[in-house]
């Protein structure tokens, strides 16, 4: 098994909420994982995320009543690598041009309103997101300058497909993204032959695609035109090369 989703259910065997004893907790043996039976309501996710209990790897996201688990290793030429070079592209703009706040894999990211608890592959505020307290620093307990979670709505997000988060990415996440107000969707799939890279802009009742064209795709909240690339390099590896350009 490298992923699957735990939902709080009768169709996954496990009894309705008001009958699962407190200590009772979720074992997946392949994996040495143990679940806490808290962490299918937000607030039990949130402690368990912050907790010593919470494994260091993998992938686990609270989507609506739901748990994500995703136990595999991260495949290197078609997401860890894609994943590099956007946050390096991204990462250098923002240096330079001081945009707000850019957040790479591993930042817990929550929403209340959308019920929705998860770590992207990156993340990005502006600073009048961040000024406006319409995302928020959580500290670590006890630890001053130290912070464990964002909570709000980042105005971007990042996800790379992966084969066990197909379902997850381009619909789960999605709903979940659009309902917590989050701007702008960076949606790639790096798998086929043809890279598939959208941008996608939040609409009324759903994200839709950035304007686009000859390849080069519009992000508003970077303000710069983007397209992705890549050649087979050195080896006959992949290497990636995130392109940009102003608007015009």
């Amino acid at each position: 098994m490298s992923s699957l989703a735990v939902r709080k259910r009768r169709d996954v065997g496990l009894p309705p909420p008001e009958a699962q004893p407190a200590a009772c907790a979720i074992v997946i043996p392949e994996h040495d994982l143990v679940v806490p039976a808290s962490a299918l309501t937000l607030a039990g996710f949130r402690a368990w995320a912050k907790s010593d209990d919470f494994p260091e790897r993998g992938r686990i996201s609270f989507l609506d009543q739901e748990l994500y688990i995703d136990m595999s290793p991260e495949e290197i030429e078609t997401h860890n690598k894609v994943k590099a070079e956007a946050g390096r592209v991204l990462l250098n703009l923002n240096k330079k041009v001081k945009l707000g706040e850019f957040y790479a894999d591993g930042v817990l990211v929550t929403n209340v309103e959308a019920n929705l608890s998860t770590e992207p592959d990156a993340a990005f505020a502006t600073w009048l997101t961040i000024e406006s307290g319409r995302i928020r620093y959580i500290p670590r307990e006890g630890k001053q300058g130290q912070y464990i979670e964002l909570e709000g709505t980042p105005d971007w997000v990042l996800e790379i497909l992966s084969k066990s988060s197909v379902q997850k990415d381009t619909k789960r996440l999605r709903e979940r993204y659009h309902r917590a107000g989050v701007t702008e969707y960076w949606l790639i799939d790096a798998r086929e032959e043809d890279i598939n890279f959208q941008i996608l802009i939040r609409g009324e009742t759903d994200y839709v695609a950035a304007p686009s064209r000859n390849g080069w795709q519009v992000s508003k909240v970077f303000g710069r035109r983007f397209r992705l690339v890549r050649r087979r390099g050195r080896l006959n590896y992949w290497e990636y090369t995130l392109e940009m350009k102003p608007l015009r």
